[in-house]
């Protein structure tokens, strides 16, 4: 809007006051427009997934209670999904964890939830192999899938 009332101004347009002919017309001040900006969150889309490797929820129903689960995958394109329940009204003493070790490479890589995220988790992979997931967690429901991505 700014830029169609600038265009106006510089093309010179003068047209007749809606006041009434003969009127003065009051010139509109030209100084700089105050710019806001304003921040957008960008959300990952959810992936779409296909044949599961693993489908399944852990419960940590105490302080640092730990699982661990061994899967070989066997596809360049998939994904970690999960969402988290917090058991506790107070969700400050919830967390979790999670440490993705591709036992081929042994290269690890660590994911963690706390209040301040968002409960619903997705992180895309990219190296089949066989991976152990240590999984630690206090007080929180966490429903976990790893499965193939589809295109």
């Amino acid at each position: 809007m700014l830029l169609v009332l600038f265009g106006v101004l510089c093309a010179g347009c003068t047209g007749n006051s809606p006041a009434g002919p003969g009127l003065p017309v009051t010139p509109i001040p030209t100084a700089a427009a105050a710019v806001t900006t304003t921040a957008v969150t960008m959300t990952q889309p959810n992936l779409s997934l296909g044949a599961q490797y693993l489908y399944k929820s852990y419960s940590f129903s105490g302080q640092n209670i730990t699982f661990n689960e061994q899967i070989r995958i066997d596809d360049p394109s998939w994904a970690i999904v999960y969402t988290v329940l917090p058991l506790s009204d107070n969700p400050q003493n919830c967390w979790f964890a999670m440490t993705v070790t591709n036992l081929d490479t042994q290269k690890n890589q660590t994911f963690t939830w706390t209040y301040i995220n968002d409960t619903y988790q997705q992180y895309p992979m990219y190296t089949p192999g066989l991976y152990q997931f240590a999984m630690t967690g206090t007080l929180v429901k966490v429903d976990l899938t790893m499965a193939k991505r589809l295109p």
